[in-house]
């Protein structure tokens, strides 16, 4: 089944595709999630070799899907690797440990240099 999110109007809809058509499963405040579409069914994922950072978009059954940190992909990771699955929205920073997904808050600033 495709699922994607999209965020518009600080709405969050989670939506799946029913014979061609998107339908709209669930309604929630959008967070601190950008507006946009998110395609969770083109997620990838997640390299347990590698620190994942970026913001948490959904959690499923199976799955919490993240977007990266430039925003161009969807990461997913297996829900059962987590402790308590990273809340949507937030920050996150995840790693792997024996198999077991590590979700600590991350922060990213963001600076310009000062032109004098």
């Amino acid at each position: 089944m495709k699922q994607r999110i999209l965020i518009m109007n600080k709405q969050r809809l989670v939506q799946s595709e029913q014979e061609g058509q998107w339908v709209t499963n669930k309604i929630e405040k959008a967070g601190d999630v950008k507006a946009g579409i998110y395609n969770l069914y083109l997620a990838t994922d997640a390299d347990k070799a590698k620190t994942s950072i970026g913001v948490i978009l959904h959690t499923d059954k199976d799955y919490v899907y993240q977007q990266d940190r430039d925003g161009k992909r969807v990461i997913r990771h297996a829900l059962d690797a987590f402790d308590v699955a990273p809340p949507y929205g937030a920050m996150k920073s995840i790693s792997y440990e024996d198999d077991r997904a590590i979700a600590v808050t991350a922060s990213e600033k963001l600076s310009r240099g000062i032109k004098r």
